[in-house]
C-alpha cells in the first residue's frame, strides 16, 4: 500500500515537471512578445522636395528616433563613384542604423567623433533629449538650433544608446533611385520597414535647386557625373535623372508588387502635405503605427502657417508652406519650365501633375487644377 502511494506520488511529480517544462518557456516568451518589435520608417525622396520638414513631422514625436540623410557620409567618403555604385554601402548603413548599430559610421567618420560631427544631427529630437542630451524631455518640441547650442559636446557613444530606448527609427533618404535596391530590407526578418515615397512637383523642384546649387554641386555630380552638370542643360540632366527615378520606384512600389511590400510602400505628394498637413500627417502617422497627439497636432499647424519663405537650405522655420510650395509659378520664366516638363513628362503625369503649355495659364491656373489628377 505503501509502496503504491509513492509510486502515485511520483507519477504526479514527473506529470507536474513534464507540465512546468512545457509551460515556463510559453509563459517566458509571451513576456517577452509584450515589448512591440520596432517599426522602421524611411521616407524615400529626393533634393528640394519637401523631406526635411517631412522629416521633422517624424521626428518630433516622442516615439521616434529619428536621423536625417545618413548616407551623407558615405557619399562624402566615396564621392568618386556613382550613385548606382553608392546604392550598396548606403542600404548597409541603413540596415544599421535601423538597427541601431552605429559602428557602421567608423567607415566613414574620424575615431574622435562625438555626436555632433553627424551630419544634421541637431535636426532629430531623439539626439537632443535623453539619454542624448538631458537639457530638454522626450515631449519637448525642440528647435534645431536650441539643441545645437546646448546638446552638441555628448560623445557619440550616445547615439547608439538614445536609439536603442525607441519603439520607432525614422531615416530620411535622398540617396536611394530604385526600390528594388531596397528588397533585401524589405524582406529582412530582423526589420519591420515601411517606405513613405515622397515627391513634389518637377518645377518646384528645379526652382528650389537653382536657389541652392552650390550646395548640390557634389550630389549631382555623383547622380549624373561631372561632365553632365556643366553648361546650361546640366541642370536638366540632373532632374531627368531624379524624375525617372520616381517613376521606377513608384512603380515599383504601386504596379505588381511583390507580397512583401503590401502595405509597407505610401506615396504622397508635397503639395498634399501643405494643402491640408493635419490630413497628411495624421494619414503618415496611421501608416508608421503613431498616435497623432494633441501637442503635435498643434505644431504641424503652426509649422504649415507662419509667415517665413523658408530661404535656408535646411531650414525648418514656420512658413507659409503653401505659398513657399507654389513660388515657382510667379518666378521660373515659362521657358524654363517647359524645359523641366520635357525632361520629366512620364513622372509628372504619373504622379499626377499637369503641364503648363503657356505662360497664359501659367499665370492663371488655379491649383485645383495644377493637381487634379491622381488626387489622393
Amino acid at each position: 500500500m505503501v509502496k503504491s502511494r509513492r509510486v502515485q506520488v511520483l507519477l504526479i511529480l514527473v506529470v507536474l515537471s513534464l507540465l512546468l517544462i512545457h509551460f515556463l518557456p510559453c509563459n517566458n516568451n509571451a513576456h517577452m512578445e509584450e515589448k512591440p518589435s520596432p517599426v522602421h520608417i524611411l521616407i524615400l525622396s529626393s533634393w528640394r522636395s519637401g523631406s526635411s520638414f517631412t522629416g521633422q513631422i517624424f521626428s518630433q514625436h516622442p516615439s521616434v528616433f529619428y536621423l536625417m540623410e545618413p548616407a551623407w557620409h558615405v557619399w562624402v567618403k566615396m564621392y568618386q563613384n556613382s550613385a548606382k555604385v553608392l546604392h550598396m554601402a548606403v542600404r548597409d548603413l541603413v540596415r544599421s542604423v535601423f538597427l541601431c548599430d552605429m559602428s557602421v559610421f567608423d567607415a566613414y567618420m574620424s575615431s574622435q567623433k562625438k555626436k555632433s560631427d553627424l551630419f544634421q544631427w541637431e535636426t532629430s529630437r531623439a539626439l537632443c533629449s535623453p539619454p542624448a542630451c538631458d537639457s530638454f524631455s522626450r515631449s519637448d518640441i525642440i528647435t534645431a538650433g536650441n539643441c545645437k547650442t546646448i546638446c552638441s559636446k555628448y560623445p557619440f557613444s550616445k547615439v547608439e544608446e538614445a536609439c536603442k530606448t525607441y519603439t520607432h527609427v525614422a531615416i530620411k533618404e535622398v540617396r536611394f533611385f530604385d526600390l528594388k535596391v531596397l528588397y533585401p530590407l524589405l524582406t529582412d526578418p530582423s526589420l519591420n520597414l515601411k517606405i513613405i515615397h515622397l515627391v513634389r512637383d518637377p518645377r518646384a523642384v528645379f526652382r528650389s535647386r537653382e536657389k541652392t546649387m552650390a550646395d548640390l554641386k557634389r550630389d549631382s555630380n555623383i547622380v549624373v557625373g561631372s561632365q553632365k552638370t556643366n553648361g546650361e542643360m546640366g541642370p536638366y540632366n540632373t532632374m531627368q535623372v531624379i524624375c525617372k527615378s520616381h517613376v521606377e520606384i513608384y512603380k515599383a512600389g504601386s504596379q505588381a508588387t511583390p507580397s512583401f511590400l503590401k502595405d509597407r510602400y505610401l506615396l504622397v505628394r508635397y503639395e498634399d502635405i501643405v494643402r491640408d498637413p493635419l490630413a497628411k500627417a495624421a494619414q503618415m502617422y496611421r501608416f508608421a503605427e503613431l498616435h497623432f497627439t494633441p501637442e503635435l497636432q498643434k505644431w504641424v499647424h503652426n509649422i504649415t502657417h507662419g509667415k517665413g519663405h523658408g530661404a535656408q537650405a535646411f531650414d525648418i522655420g514656420s512658413r507659409d508652406a503653401l505659398r513657399v510650395s507654389q513660388a515657382w509659378r510667379k518666378t521660373l520664366p515659362f521657358q524654363k519650365i517647359e524645359k523641366v516638363q520635357n525632361v520629366c513628362k512620364d513622372a509628372m503625369n504619373l504622379l499626377g501633375y499637369r503641364l503648363v503649355r503657356s505662360e497664359e495659364e501659367q499665370k492663371n491656373m488655379s491649383l485645383d487644377l495644377l493637381f487634379a489628377q491622381n488626387s489622393s
